[in-house]
């Protein structure tokens, strides 16, 4: 249990210091400059998210078939690329800085699975992976209000935020990786209880995909649908503030971000006293399900004028990652360890990244060239009414696949036994 708690806590902080040199910049509004008639912060959006989702492209291939000897390496180094093109950024004019954000994107996109490599195939899994998967909704609000405290208290320019909390990151971030090449390797027991991790060549990758495809398309589609909305709130979160009548309160993302990361962490990291892998995964669609329906009954609450903004954003917040957390954390760790078939979760995670970032690139797209005239707070709230209802339907049919592809293999079992 001590290992379990050094290895949560290692991988929680390094992701979470990772993660503020992607989300830093979002603290900032860049109020009333456009780019071809374009809302500029979306631009820079949308060039980051397409180097996001391109990593996530080659990670399908690349961390599937990852080698545990260069991983601590391979994320020193793709950390720093995304921080000094932060500096570009700052550097070079508007609206030529844009590209760095696509140059920032890229290497962030492949660390998720590398750092995650660490962990999967242990009992432990499920409270290690679920600190792991939370440091991203923490993260996101620590990296703001970070940036937004560095903007205040040094005056700085919007363009030198970025750079500069990287700066305040970096030595806490090597040390942190140090400590991840001491964590023990998954143990004879881990072995037996979660089947054993090995990177998966095409053929292989190929051949699961197969097996599993009407299960794998449905869970594809909803973390698409959680990714959409997530990056929304994430990306945006700033502006919806300030519709709502909140400015110059850098502390407010972290006020509704760490309630949603001890809720989530707690609920999903019990799961590691779970033993039998079936019924962990037929639990967790639940988990989903009622995430789906917090989503969307406090929005409708929000749209009647029943709760605070506060409040909504808090729960729409927990729905929403209550939805996105678990196909990051142990989804498709228990589907591994159901089925027992050999391979690796970052071969899936990444399968459902490239989905879930097209997806949200493509929202993005719609709205801008669409000149779609919603503020973001309608276009947030009305979507997520709709997402939540097609979730829950997505959900229960995902859990009635896998009940019945449980059921035909244990039948099998028993035949050839």
């Amino acid at each position: 249990m001590i290992i379990n708690i050094f290895t949560a806590f290692v991988v929680f902080s390094a992701y979470t210091l990772i993660f503020g040199y992607r989300k830093a910049f979002t603290v900032a509004t860049f109020e009333g400059i456009t780019v071809g008639g374009y809302n500029y912060k979306t631009v820079l959006v949308i060039s980051q998210v397409l180097g996001y989702m391109l990593a996530k492209f080659y990670g399908v291939q690349y961390i599937a078939e990852l080698k545990r000897a260069i991983r601590s390496k391979l994320i020193l180094s793709l950390t720093g690329i995304a921080w000094l093109s932060w500096l570009g950024f700052a550097l070079t004019p508007v609206p030529y800085n844009a590209i760095f954000l696509f140059v920032n994107g890229f290497p962030l996109g492949l660390l998720w699975g590398i750092v995650f490599s660490y962990v999967e195939g242990r009992q432990g899994t499920d409270f290690i992976g679920a600190a792991l998967a939370v440091s991203f909704i923490f993260a996101s609000g620590f990296a703001r209000s970070a940036g937004g405290w560095i903007m205040l208290a040094l005056g700085l320019s919007e363009f030198w935020v970025p750079f500069f909390t990287g700066l305040l990151f970096a030595l806490p971030l090597v040390f942190l990786v140090h400590l991840m090449e001491k964590i023990p390797l998954p143990d004879q027991d881990d072995i037996l209880q979660r089947t054993e991790r090995r990177p998966m060549d095409r053929q292989q990758r190929h051949l699961f995909s197969a097996k599993f495809l009407p299960g794998l398309a449905t869970c594809l589609l909803i973390y698409t649908f959680a990714t959409i909305f997530r990056d929304i709130r994430d990306n945006f979160g700033a502006e919806m503030w300030k519709e709502m009548g909140f400015y110059n309160q850098p502390i407010i993302f972290s006020q509704t971000e760490v309630p949603i990361t001890l809720i989530v962490l707690a609920s999903i990291g019990s799961m590691v006293f779970i033993k039998n892998n079936y019924r962990a995964l037929i639990l967790v669609h639940g988990f989903v399900a009622l995430g789906f329906l917090l989503a969307g009954i406090s929005t409708i609450c929000f749209l009647f004028q029943q709760v605070s903004p506060f409040i909504w954003m808090l729960l729409t917040g927990l729905g929403l990652y209550m939805v996105y957390i678990p196909f990051n954390a142990i989804f498709f760790e228990r589907i591994i360890a159901t089925f027992k078939h050999t391979g690796n979760v970052g071969f899936l995670i990444y399968l459902a990244d490239t989905f879930g970032y097209v997806g949200s690139v493509g929202i993005l797209f719609a709205k801008e060239i669409l000149k779609i005239k919603l503020s973001w707070v309608s276009f947030f709230s009305n979507s997520v009414l709709a997402l939540s209802a097609l979730g829950l339907l997505l959900t229960m049919f995902s859990a009635y696949y896998f009940r019945i592809k449980y059921r035909k293999n244990e039948n099998f079992n028993e035949v050839h036994t």
